[in-house]
């Protein structure tokens, strides 16, 4: 069945809504964090560098003044660092209405996170997972609450190296950024199903930005895929971060996007066009593998998940 175009202007008004968006400083999350602002929410920028975020907020603010928006330090890279954010969140905020989980990293050397987790797995995935769960109770406590965990098309292409999850026996950049990404699906779509059982309000909703012309390709990748991905396939292929971001817009904010639905650009191979639902990889749905990746985090992070619903 041939699905209905979403546009932009169907995003419904953001007055009064609480949003989250990491990685906000620039490329998909800061192309998030203006449209929910454009829309009267108000926006907390979690990012690594706080120069760099309050230079976003300054851009916002100059385009719409008296944007509502606020930055806050977070490096997914440190456990340490997720849980003193969330701590400092829950003093500052009684809810949270939307998470949207975008920060990530692509393809660098092999490096270690401050817990000693390859740094891809740590920051795409592992602090992500923490960061959520730290974060349940005051999405339990919001309006219409959403978990959108921004994936990619390369889900598809990925596998997890449940022997080799640091990869410290051979890692490969590529292989280790599909193997996050996948972890992504696979982690958005086991909270929709615990979400589910435990009769919870917050729904947990996937998003991919197709090909996005960001700092990723830029600045992560080495070597030959750097040229390839960066400075041959971001001109020739890649859409704008406005277009890219419409996919997690719509995940946060259409009220007909159900609770495991994954959102996508619905252009050719799913590189970029209007966010439509789209389909998960077979790995991705796989119950086992669900369940097997929840334990590794819970034990890597020490994040235990309370579902409460909230009352």
């Amino acid at each position: 069945m041939t699905q209905r175009q979403w546009t932009m202007d169907e995003m419904p008004d953001q007055t009064g809504r609480v949003s989250l968006v990491t990685g906000a400083g620039s490329g998909l999350g800061l192309a998030t964090t203006r449209a929910l602002a454009d829309r009267g929410g108000h926006v907390i920028l979690a990012v690594r560098d706080a120069a760099k975020g309050r230079r976003a907020v300054a851009a916002i603010t100059a385009e719409r003044p008296g944007a509502s928006l606020e930055v806050r330090r977070l490096d997914l890279a440190d456990l340490d660092s997720v849980r003193a954010f969330a701590d400092g969140l829950r003093a500052d905020h009684s809810r949270l209405d939307v998470l949207v989980n975008n920060a990530g990293v692509m393809a660098p050397p092999r490096s270690l996170s401050a817990q000693g987790h390859e740094l891809q797995f740590a920051v795409n995935h592992l602090g992500h997972f923490a960061l959520t769960g730290l974060l349940l109770d005051l999405l339990a406590a919001g309006r219409d609450p959403r978990v959108v965990t921004v994936s990619s098309v390369n889900h598809r292409q990925g596998r997890l190296f449940f022997d080799d999850l640091h990869g410290e026996r051979r890692y490969r950049p590529m292989a280790y950024y599909n193997q996050s990404k996948l972890a992504n699906a696979v982690f958005g779509r086991e909270l929709h199903l615990r979400l589910t059982e435990a009769g919870s309000p917050v729904r947990s909703v996937l998003a991919h930005p197709g090909y996005t012309a960001t700092n990723l390709q830029l600045n992560g990748p080495i070597g030959l895929w750097r040229v390839l991905l960066g400075r041959i396939g971001n001109p020739l292929f890649a859409q704008r971060p406005a277009d890219g971001a419409r996919s997690q817009l719509r995940a946060a904010t259409d009220p007909g996007v159900l609770g495991g639905e994954f959102i996508g650009p619905g252009g050719p191979a799913e590189l970029r066009g209007a966010p439509r639902r789209v389909e998960l990889s077979p790995g991705a749905a796989d119950a086992a593998v669900g369940r097997r990746l929840w334990e590794v985090s819970a034990r890597l992070t020490g994040v235990r998940f309370a579902f409460a619903p909230q009352r």
